[in-house]
């Protein structure tokens, strides 16, 4: 996440170095003075100059023989919010959506050139598939006691509302307000015996109190994601567990060397050795 704190910075400075031809046009101006497209374009190189040179030389060598896609894009983000929640939203916030989904694409571009030389076995990819579990979306009332949770699904045995009671008896500040809906979430997200009871209801069942280290929990599934075929999900399936091989020191070596290749040459003296540091 802290690279994407850079995003802004990275941005401007693509900005600036394109129409930056000893320009001295102001981008602000106060009573005390001006600061010119040149003051600010050699401060912002000065402190992050390098590592946006070396982004922008990456995206450049391997966009030319690795291709990221829309898709593949959209299924990162997802991965990323479950993994880092609220930070990515800060993150979407600061530096708009756009950027992230550059740095994002970025990423994956490197991915793509470092897992190349992995090799994987169709065993492998079916060991992942069957593990594979789709997202489900689920509803829950969370309470204290075991005598609460009985009281609030006999209410809901009668017929009553889930979320009205959600708002009225749920503990978790974060869904109750929202009639206890938690969103789309996959294998592993939550704690092992709230999982496991969502995964066995179907749509629109709602389940008995189920006890985890939070409380007593009344869930509802609300969706389901229908679980792709093989054949479907085999890119995606290979790009994952290959992935899960890689490690940094491979994929920057990896990268280093389509680089080598492609024979850069940096012109700006200030940075000339970019791509001799890490």
């Amino acid at each position: 996440m802290k690279k994407w704190m850079m995003a802004t910075a990275v941005v401007s400075l693509m900005a600036l170095s394109a129409c930056n031809n000893g320009d001295s046009e102001a981008v602000v101006e106060t009573k005390n003075g001006a600061i010119t497209k040149d003051e600010f374009y050699n401060e912002m190189k000065e402190r992050v100059g390098k590592t946006v040179l070396r982004d922008l030389i990456d995206e450049k060598v391997l966009s030319k023989k690795y291709k990221v896609t829309d898709e593949e894009i959209d299924r990162e983000i997802e991965r990323i919010k479950e993994a880092y929640g609220t930070q990515y939203d800060l993150a979407v916030q600061q530096n708009g959506e756009k950027v992230i989904r550059e740095m994002i694409k970025l990423d994956l571009l490197r991915a793509k050139a470092a897992i190349e030389d992995i090799k994987v076995t169709d065993k492998e990819l079916k060991e992942y598939y069957d593990n594979y579990k789709p997202k489900v979306r689920a509803s829950h009332i969370l309470v204290e006691d075991e005598k609460t949770a009985k009281e609030v699904k006999a209410k809901l045995d009668k017929g009553e509302d889930f979320a009205k009671l959600a708002k009225e008896y749920s503990q978790d500040p974060g869904s109750a307000s929202n009639g206890g809906d938690l969103g789309w979430f996959g294998a592993g997200k939550m704690v092992k015996e709230f999982e496991e009871a969502a995964y066995k209801l179907k749509v629109g069942e709602v389940s008995d109190p189920i006890k985890t280290d939070y409380g007593y929990h009344i869930i509802k599934v609300t969706d389901k994601e229908k679980k792709k075929t093989f054949d479907k999900m085999k890119e995606e399936i290979t790009f994952e567990v290959k992935r899960s091989k890689l490690d940094p020191s491979t994929m920057q070596s990896k990268v280093d060397k389509l680089v080598k290749d492609a024979n850069v040459k940096i012109k700006d003296k200030d940075l000339q050795d970019v791509l001799e540091q890490q």
